[in-house]
């Protein structure tokens, strides 16, 4: 089974979501795929996290600028891990959590949506936005 239709199965399967991830995991991935020069691509691991990866196209070195994990170590309450590579991003509120070398090895700021939090909802898509914005830049890593 390819890893796109892999991750779709997952999606469809996801029924129990207390959290109400799901629908913003759909939103993220409508709102990457929008976005102009903007590869997405998925990584399975059940019972760790199912991953849904965008690059940009104007990247050179790195794979992605953001990895939106679904962690999965209980299925039955599932949230979401947004990780990006910490100069692509800024975090004027505060709200995510400094990685060091958490993302391939490089410093990362990570924002958990872990409860139904419209605000924090829009804050992670605004990231989402900025750093497709500075990895699409000419001569990005």
């Amino acid at each position: 089974m390819a890893i796109e239709s892999e991750y779709e199965a997952f999606l469809k399967a996801w029924t129990e979501d207390p959290v109400g991830a799901k629908p913003v995991l759909v939103r993220y991935r409508e709102l990457l795929s929008a976005l102009p020069g903007v590869e997405l691509s998925t990584k399975c691991r059940p019972g760790v996290s199912f991953s849904l990866r965008a690059r940009a196209a104007a990247q050179q070195k790195r794979e992605l600028f953001v990895m939106v994990d679904v962690v999965d170590d209980e299925p039955e309450n599932r949230w979401l891990s947004v990780c990006f590579y910490n100069d692509l991003v800024t975090d004027p509120e505060e709200k995510g959590d400094w990685a060091p070398e958490g993302l391939n090895g490089e410093d990362a700021c990570c924002f958990n949506y872990d409860e139904a939090d419209e605000a924090q909802e829009q804050y992670i898509a605004d990231r989402l936005r900025e750093a497709a914005a500075n990895a699409g830049k000419p001569g990005a890593k």
